[in-house]
């Protein structure tokens, strides 16, 4: 059966977010022999109200066809930012309404905010002493209205497992892809990116924007170096090469990469390469030691370190759990 997305519509909800989980959950379809075309994802919108109109933050209504009783049948429950939160947003309680509505959800059922959703989240509870982040602009409110929870304004988004959270708006595109490539493996993810046409990868760790000026037209970016430097993984990079490709110092290049890209060169080759060897395990039949060389990892050793961090899985295991689910994906 596909896995079950219920996404909730509260009044006040901002419709592109609200349309984000239906755009890429979606779009998820099965690559495997046998179910190829298959739906990996069924999505739900309901309302804590029965089926009605739900307002949205534009001169228009939503018409939510499925009550809260839907929350009850979800894997997923995605809960999408609102204007109108009231006492969730000032005080940090639930409405009676919305309580009601959250009680019907299944323990061990995964939930997942983008932007202020985090405070739906955090007032029942299942933010207390964890990690989570929103939008930039709503952080310090956040965090002095939940102390319990801590809170990360700089990154894109945050997975603890069951409980993930988003920054604003288009991270919620980035969460949605990361929860399809978590589930399903890169090849999937990439192709609904693709269709989607939106990067298939921005690591959650990024920074968000906030307060980076724009570079101005005639100022030189590191565009060309991270073009340069892609073609060559495999090979050693050193940051000095890098910046001879846009013939700047070091520190200028440094700077400048991490005003545009959000992470250091360093970091942001090693997820370069991370994401390199996801893709060789998932589509060939390198050993393990070629995949390590072919990624610009050098050893089996290395790589085994860089996809322990960054997915918590060593290359045999990811290799097992996506191998067939890509093995037919173009």
């Amino acid at each position: 059966m596909p896995h079950r997305v219920a996404v909730l519509a509260l009044d006040g909800l901002l419709p592109f977010e609200l349309g984000i989980p239906a755009r890429i959950f979606g779009r998820s379809l099965d690559p495997a022999p046998g179910n190829k075309g298959g739906k990996l994802y069924e999505i739900v919108t309901c309302s804590v109200r029965p089926p009605g109109p739900v307002r949205t933050d534009s001169d228009y209504a939503i018409l939510v066809e499925h009550g809260p009783e839907a929350l009850a049948t979800a894997d997923t429950v995605v809960i999408p930012a609102s204007y109108e939160l009231g006492p969730v947003f000032e005080e940090g309680r639930l409405t009676e309404e919305l309580a009601a509505a959250l009680a019907l959800v299944r323990p061990g059922t995964r939930m997942v905010s983008i932007c202020t959703g985090s405070y739906v989240l955090a007032a029942a509870g299942y933010l207390d002493g964890r990690p989570a982040t929103t939008h930039w602009s709503s952080a310090d409110h956040f965090q002095r209205l939940f102390p319990q929870v801590r809170v990360d304004p700089d990154v894109l988004f945050i997975d603890d497992g069951d409980v993930l959270t988003s920054a604003g708006v288009a991270a919620g595109i980035d969460l949605c892809l990361h929860l399809v490539r978590r589930d399903h493996g890169s090849a999937v993810a990439n192709e609904i990116a693709r269709r989607t046409v939106v990067p298939p990868h921005r690591d959650g760790g990024q920074a968000q924007y906030i307060h980076r000026p724009v570079p101005e037209p005639q100022f030189a970016t590191t565009t060309a170096a991270r073009a340069w430097a892609l073609g060559r993984l495999e090979r050693p990079i050193l940051l000095r090469d890098m910046a001879r490709q846009e013939s700047m110092s070091v520190r200028t290049f440094t700077r400048r990469f991490r005003e545009e890209v959000g992470v250091s060169p360093g970091q942001w080759l090693a997820q370069q390469r991370v994401e390199r060897a996801r893709h060789l395990l998932e589509s060939s039949d390198l050993s393990i030691d070629q995949v390590a060389r072919d990624a610009g990892f050098g050893t089996a050793t290395s790589l085994r370190q860089h996809l322990q961090a960054a997915l918590g899985v060593p290359p045999t295991v990811y290799r097992r759990t996506f191998r067939r689910a890509s093995a037919d994906t173009p």
